[in-house]
């Protein structure tokens, strides 16, 4: 994934720093990362404390979060200046799409971008810009479990303009795929109905924890019945 991810992102457009912070992982991705990034830096694991480790060395006047998940569109860069040409603005993020046809990815793309319309938040795969005064100005990326990126959004919006650009941004269903569409589903908008009803981080980190902890002994019966009827 992060070879394909790189390549696209080098086939987008010059100039185009690209500096990819590992939190620890066992699979390669440093060595991967090596053939195709400006910078391959090691921090400790957690999405807000390695964006804010890639962000504090970034040399460009402008910071791109992106997870390697995410295919952005190809005139990325161009939409971005153009946003960002506006002095009022300090940033922006894209639409979101998921690359499936069922309708229950409709409704999951489109609660998504209605939360940055009518809630001024924009979550991780909607590949949020930003200028890079504005970043440190509200000090980047908050040390919170979950939602730093919704954090971080709404943090911005207090600085300046932050602007949704209409191109999408197209986000790998794997997690959805994984632990079930409908229930992934349900579970991601409670949680965000209750961050726009002003609920505690923290709490919002125990139902997902919990949404995990039943998505592995799901899983982990699922594999007792198949290694049952193997045998």
């Amino acid at each position: 994934m992060i070879d394909d991810f790189l390549r696209r992102s080098r086939a987008l457009a010059r100039p185009l720093e690209i500096i990819v912070v590992d939190g620890g992982s066992s699979d390669g991705t440093a060595a991967i990362a090596e053939r195709r990034a400006d910078r391959v830096i090691a921090s400790p694991r957690g999405r807000a404390s390695q964006m804010n480790a890639g962000a504090a060395i970034a040399r460009g006047e402008v910071l791109w979060f992106l997870h390697a998940d995410l295919n952005p569109p190809a005139d990325s860069m161009e939409r971005i200046a153009e946003a960002l040409a506006d002095p009022k603005a300090v940033g922006g993020c894209f639409s979101l799409r998921f690359p499936r046809a069922e309708l229950i990815y409709r409704v999951s793309d489109s609660l998504g971008n209605i939360g940055v319309r009518l809630f001024g938040f924009a979550l991780g795969d909607h590949g949020i810009f930003c200028r890079r005064a504005a970043f440190f100005r509200i000090g980047g990326y908050p040390n919170v479990p979950i939602l730093e990126d919704a954090e971080l959004y709404r943090g911005l919006r207090k600085v300046g303009q932050m602007k949704q650009l209409p191109e999408t941004i197209v986000s790998d269903p794997r997690t959805f795929e994984k632990s079930g569409r409908f229930r992934t589903t349900a579970i991601y908008f409670l949680i965000l109905v209750l961050y726009v009803a002003r609920v505690r981080i923290s709490w919002l980190y125990k139902i997902y924890q919990r949404f995990h902890r039943l998505e592995t002994r799901l899983g982990m019966s699922r594999n007792r019945g198949v290694q049952t009827a193997v045998s």
